[in-house]
């Protein structure tokens, strides 16, 4: 008998196990919608809160893919990062919007900040969007996007992960202003972790506090163990705009 039960009770947290790791379906969770018109319309997948409250305020993860998921299917910007924030755990402990939008082939993100940042502003006007708690992370591409969005839009944005990406030194004062962990893998040949390194230095210097984490031993793919941690996660919902004074 008792060992019946401990055989129910493995197989149990097996199953459990299971669950809780299964991938979210993004396809059935991120809308599909498109912001614009004609040739400077963008393409983007929005994530709501699970339980929305239009009396409540949430915050806008904005998520920037690399260049490898460009392109007008709507669907590829969606295969790096985007689950770990669909997660149901994630979900329920940190609601809120994100929006991954669709860089077209052969563009970069610097053509389309303009267009992200007034997709932001648009939204906030059709959802409850805590305008404190607005947030901007990308990879690779999306990392460069990160950089340049933020310095671009310092009102907008709460705080910023880049990944494996880089930006303008000379924008750095501008940038001391946000709070920023940038993560870059040292074995990186596609994006050298230079380009964060000079990016963190130069904001140091510019009065900043960023934070850095590079990996020993990781290449380009610094963005799979950055978005499955725990702690990356809670530090991005922990920053809050501060107080107009």
């Amino acid at each position: 008998m008792n060992r019946l039960i401990i055989v129910f009770a493995a197989l149990l947290l097996t199953a459990l196990t299971a669950m809780a790791q299964k991938k979210p379906d993004l396809n059935t969770l991120l809308e599909k919608r498109t912001f614009g018109e004609g040739k400077a319309a963008l393409s983007y997948r929005l994530l709501k809160p699970e339980e929305y409250d239009g009396k409540k305020s949430y915050p806008l993860v904005v998520f920037l893919h690399g260049a490898g998921e460009r392109g007008t299917d709507n669907t590829a910007q969606m295969r790096h990062g985007v689950a770990e924030f669909a997660k149901e755990a994630n979900r329920k402990k940190y609601p809120c919007f994100l929006i991954a939008p669709q860089c077209p082939a052969k563009r970069g993100w610097g053509e389309y900040s303009k267009t992200v940042a007034s997709l932001v502003e648009s939204l906030c006007k059709e959802f409850s969007i805590d305008k404190k708690r607005i947030y901007l992370t990308g990879l690779s591409m999306g990392g460069y996007g990160t950089w340049t969005l933020l310095a671009q839009r310092p009102d907008l944005f709460a705080a910023g992960i880049p990944i494996c990406g880089g930006g303008n030194e000379k924008q750095a004062e501008t940038l001391a202003k946000i709070p920023i962990w940038a993560f870059h893998g040292d074995k990186d040949t596609l994006v050298r972790p230079e380009r964060s390194r000079t990016m963190i230095e130069a904001i140091k210097k510019a009065g900043g506090k960023p934070r850095y984490t590079e990996y020993p031993g990781v290449g380009h793919d610094s963005w799979t163990q950055t978005y499955r941690d725990p702690k990356v996660i809670a530090w991005l919902f922990e920053q809050t705009k501060p107080n107009d004074k």
